[in-house]
Order: C-alpha cells, then structure tokens, then sequence
C-alpha cells in the first residue's frame, strides 16, 4: 500500500511506525490471510493510515469483533481523531458514543440530525426522566400528584421512573416532596435517552409522517 501512495524512500519508516502504532509487532511476519478477524481489522486501519491522511473514512470498522477486540480497535481510531478528521460509518450506536464528537443521522438519504452528541441527547426530547429510589414504597398515585410530573412508573419495590417536562428539573421538587411526606430520598438521577432511542426516534417519526 506505501508503493501504491508512492511514498518512496520514505515508505519502509513509515511501514515500521505504523506497525507499532497499531499493535501488529506481534503477527508481523505473518500473511494477512492467516491473521484473525481483529488484526486483519488492524492492518485494514494501518493500510488507511500509511501515508498520513488529513481525514479517515472508515465503514464498521469493529464489524465481527469480539469485546476485546472492539475496545482496542476503538482505542486506535480514538488516538487517530485527536490528529485527523475520522468520518465513521456505522449502526452501532453504542459506538458513537463510545467514539464520536459529532453525529449525523441519515434516512434513506435524508439527514434528520447532524449535532454534537452531547446536544443531540438534550434537543432531541422535551421530556426529563429521573430515576428515584426511595427508602421504602410508595404509592404511585402520591407522586402523580408532584408539580409537573406527567408519568409515573414502578421499576421494583424502591424504585421509581418520574417523567415530565424538560424546561424545568424536577429533582428538587421530588426532594421537597419527600420532605413534605416524610419520606427519605435514596438517589436521584436525571436518565438520558440513549442514541439508539434517538435514532429509532429520528428514523421512524419521518416514516410515520410519510403514511
């Protein structure tokens, strides 16, 4: 591949460097054929990363690996975004997150979401949900009565699911509930929607609309 870029003299360097910063030391003097899935993913990356390129496209790229695998292949393409501009394509969102700073949502050649990830969980849902455990139960009915509260679900006997509206957060009005009840507030966490429930929520909503 160094030939093919006509990188010259200075191709075995750079073939050496590359070896080394993608973890192919060890199965070096093998033929790609006889290499695993991951290394063969790794010599994949270090064929796209020999003659030094200003952005990298990379189509699923952990494809087929196994958990380990995944958190290194990952690692590698992490390190490589700190230099260059990384364009990832894939439909593992667990992925993106684990990865990306920016995201791009494409249906069927529609961009329906194109943010960072972080403003993508808080723009793409008005509803807050609070994950509250309590010491002891408590009815269901009680805490419908909270200011702003619009749903209520039991998760196990102390555990509850309180949705309402995100423009106002509804934690301290759960804690002055339980003060005003006599009751004593285990932990409180404000549950953000995961990139899955955002995609199948961006994706689905435009096939709907088409109907």
């Amino acid at each position: 591949v160094a030939r093919i870029y006509k990188m010259g003299r200075g191709a075995r360097t750079a073939v050496q460097g590359i070896i080394s910063l993608t973890g192919l030391s060890p199965e070096r003097t093998k033929k790609i054929g006889a290499l695993s899935k991951g290394y063969r993913q790794r010599v994949g990356l270090a064929q796209a990363l020999i003659h030094d390129p200003e952005v990298l496209i990379l189509d699923e790229p952990t494809s087929g690996l196994d958990p380990n695998q995944i958190v290194e292949i990952r690692k590698l393409i992490s390190d490589a975004g700190k230099e260059k501009t990384v364009i990832l394509s894939t439909h593992i969102m667990q992925e993106v997150e684990a990865i990306c700073d920016r995201v791009v949502i494409i249906d069927q050649g529609r961009i329906v979401a194109d943010d960072s990830t972080s403003r993508l969980h808080t723009k793409s849902d008005d509803v807050q949900t609070v994950l509250v455990e309590f010491q002891g139960n408590v009815k269901i009915e009680s805490l419908r009565t909270i200011p702003g509260v619009i749903q209520v679900l039991k998760a196990d006997d102390t555990n509850y699911i309180i949705r309402g509206s995100r423009k106002e957060d509804l934690r301290p009005k759960i804690f002055q509930y339980a003060v005003d009840q006599g009751l004593t507030v285990l932990s409180q966490q404000v549950k953000e929607r995961s990139l899955e429930e955002i995609f199948q929520e961006l994706t689905l909503k435009k096939g709907k609309n088409n109907q």
